[in-house]
């Protein structure tokens, strides 16, 4: 298999724990979002992901984007260690975990919806901040009263071993700080982010881990 990634990516550094956990071995194809205007945008990547995003993952001849998709289809294919739970239910509110993220947080503060603040709508970098704090804790504070509450929370999001929601809010909260948000208000997340890092697989996968890393 082969990985398309940029070591700061948050949806990438989601699939990076998930093929850590599952013990997969993978080549990893740096793709710099930045340099040159955004290698994602050139004419050899966009042959094989359109959506000019990362990650993309290739196995053998079929290839797979988005995030959550290729996570799936790895659970899908290599089934175990599980990183979904058994039952209809407790899957579903692992998935909604996972979109938290993935869908409510992440998509307001990438890179080129913050690109777009500051070029086309020429919002100013204090600005740019403000937004991207404003909704990092919009979507971190719901994730910790949901939590906070859940029967079914153990050493992870979900039981005493890590899944498909810690695989999205590990990255999330590396982002947080990355952006100067303030996370001590939620310390249920706090406590399941020092469990997955104490994990090699969340350690591997790390920003400052990959070969691409600045």
């Amino acid at each position: 298999m082969k990985l398309f990634s940029y070591f700061r990516s948050s949806a990438a550094y989601r699939v990076r724990i998930a093929l850590n956990l599952k013990g997969l071995a993978y080549d990893y194809a740096p793709v710099h979002l930045t340099r040159g205007g955004g290698e994602q945008f050139g004419a050899a990547y966009r042959g094989l992901n359109p959506q000019a995003l990362v990650p993309l993952l290739q196995d053998g001849a079929q290839t797979f984007a988005q995030s959550l998709a290729i996570i799936e289809y790895l659970e899908e294919v290599h089934p175990q260690p599980a990183l979904l739970p058994k039952t209809p239910a407790a899957r579903a509110h692992v998935r909604a975990l996972a979109l938290a993220v993935a869908c409510e947080i992440h998509p307001l503060n990438n890179t080129r919806v913050l690109k777009y603040l500051t070029g086309v709508l020429d919002i100013g970098e204090d600005a740019k901040q403000t937004w991207y704090q404003h909704w990092v804790a919009e979507g971190l504070r719901a994730l910790e009263s949901t939590l906070a509450i859940n029967a079914e929370r153990g050493k992870f999001c979900h039981g005493d071993s890590p899944g498909l929601a810690d695989c999205c809010l590990v990255p999330q909260l590396a982002n947080a700080r990355r952006f100067d948000c303030d996370v001590s208000a939620y310390p249920t997340l706090l406590e399941i982010e020092k469990n997955c890092q104490a994990l090699d697989a969340f350690q591997r996968a790390a920003p400052a881990q990959q070969p691409d890393a600045e």
